[in-house]
């Protein structure tokens, strides 16, 4: 579940990315806080710092509650797991296709805007032309809250952070 979840929300970010007033953005730095609420109302906080570089790169690294590097590039994503010594490499089942993710987004009012993308509503939060937040439920009923803070954008990032390269003791699974 958790994977999944890491996915649909890589992708939502790179749909928000692209959204209408933010059709020139080329690169999004910024730390986050994903706050995931269940059903039964638990909740979790993930805290970390996420770059994504157009047209299909993005890093997410989880630093609390646990150490966790996600890194796609176009449709393959590795997990890698510091604490686990280990790395998980997957091929994505939907291709994080940036062109039609902006036909997607739509301007409801004044800084918000909605995508609707494998049966998912995204609602996406801008504030001077920096998105600041993004909400939606997951397939499984989770209320997901990404705050983004310490945003910059169209900056220069280089593309050798999307690639990695495991430490020797690390086991990798492939799914």
């Amino acid at each position: 579940m958790f994977y999944k979840l890491v996915f649909i929300v890589m992708f939502v970010l790179s749909l928000s990315s692209q959204a209408s007033i933010l059709n020139d953005i080329k690169s999004f730095d910024a730390n986050f806080e994903q706050k995931i609420i269940n059903p039964s109302q638990k909740e979790i906080l993930y805290k970390g710092h996420l770059v994504l570089k157009e047209p299909y790169y993005i890093l997410w690294q989880y630093k609390e509650p646990i150490i966790k590097n996600v890194y796609i590039i176009n449709n393959f994503a590795v997990i890698d797991e510091p604490e686990l010594e280990q790395a998980i490499l997957t091929e994505l089942q939907h291709e994080i296709d940036i062109i039609s993710l902006i036909k997607n987004a739509k301007e409801v009012s004044k800084n918000k805007y909605v995508a609707n993308i494998y049966d998912v509503e995204y609602n996406l939060f801008t504030k001077d032309n920096f998105i600041q937040k993004i909400e939606y439920k997951d397939a499984l009923e989770n209320s997901v809250v990404i705050t983004f803070s310490n945003i910059k954008q169209n900056i220069e990032v280089d593309e050798e952070i999307f690639k990695f390269l495991p430490p020797e003791e690390y086991d990798i699974i492939r799914k």
